[in-house]
């Protein structure tokens, strides 16, 4: 805040998203104002200009020495001030992490999808964002146009906490499931929050996952719950899963994979019991 931005260096031609204002418009200007859009970074500098950051899962940005150079096929650009370079790395083969220059809050407008932001909201709040349609509770907790910035793998760790089904209809919530789904959704982010601030005081947060081991289910198929003891089970679709209590949140009742599903048809077993006879077989 309040430095001047006087470069931008970039390596990689899938970074920039935008054409206009080109990106050499926002050098030589003062950050005035930094913001969260959803799971986006947005600085405001001068002119009403905003340069707009998504990390992704690998993306990270390192503070660095002033003039930071930019070897390695992981540098994907630098943002140059006086007192140093914001460096922009993303890992792996994917190039998924993206900047966008925008000008004026329009041109910001139009990357945000529109989700409440869940910590300022409350309880009336985030039932009326979650009514507006009738999706299962996985689907619409991880709608950005719903709710803003949860992903995969919070979702998992908040529809445990509240001891509800990725699968339940939000239609069809009751009350008191709408008050447990809540306090879940703040007391998870809040916590995890606290617990990567905490982890980020002792060591930069190089490593590239969106699994932790502190988690309760995500991530953690085949291990026992810690509510319960019974083994993690998991739905895969596409490079996602859901991971979850049979037993804390499905009433008992297996959920059944998509692929899997169909591939088994009848012989698709509905409860825990049943996948240990066949995995004896």
């Amino acid at each position: 805040m309040g430095q001047q931005l006087e470069h931008i260096r970039i390596t990689s031609a899938f970074l920039l998203r935008t054409a206009q204002p080109p990106l050499a418009s926002a050098e030589g200007r003062m950050v005035r104002a930094l913001r969260r859009i959803g799971k986006r970074i947005a600085i405001g500098l001068e002119g009403d200009l905003w340069l707009v950051l998504h990390l992704m899962i690998a993306g990270r940005l390192h503070w660095k020495a002033p003039g930071a150079k930019l070897a390695g096929r992981n540098n994907l650009a630098a943002f140059d001030f006086p007192n140093g370079s914001l460096v922009l790395t993303e890992a792996g083969s994917k190039r998924r992490a993206s900047l966008h220059l925008f000008a004026g809050e329009e041109g910001l407008r139009s990357i945000d999808p529109g989700g409440i932001d869940v910590l300022s909201s409350d309880l009336p709040a985030f039932r009326t964002a979650l009514l507006a349609e009738n999706r299962t509770l996985k689907r619409a907790l991880t709608d950005p146009r719903i709710l803003s910035g949860i992903g995969n793998a919070y979702s998992d760790e908040i529809l445990h906490a509240a001891q509800l089904s990725p699968v339940a209809l939000t239609h069809k919530l009751k009350p008191e499931e709408w008050e447990r789904l809540h306090t879940a959704t703040l007391s998870t982010l809040r916590t995890w929050m606290d617990k990567l601030n905490e982890e980020a005081k002792t060591g930069f947060p190089e490593k590239v996952t969106a699994f932790r081991k502190d988690m309760a289910v995500h991530g953690r198929y085949g291990q026992p719950c810690p509510r319960c003891g019974e083994p993690i089970q998991r739905i895969r679709y596409a490079d996602n899963e859901t991971d979850y209590c049979v037993k804390c949140q499905t009433g008992g009742k297996l959920l059944a994979d998509r692929s899997l599903s169909r591939l088994m048809r009848s012989d698709w077993p509905r409860t825990l019991d049943e996948l240990e006879s066949l995995k004896r077989r």
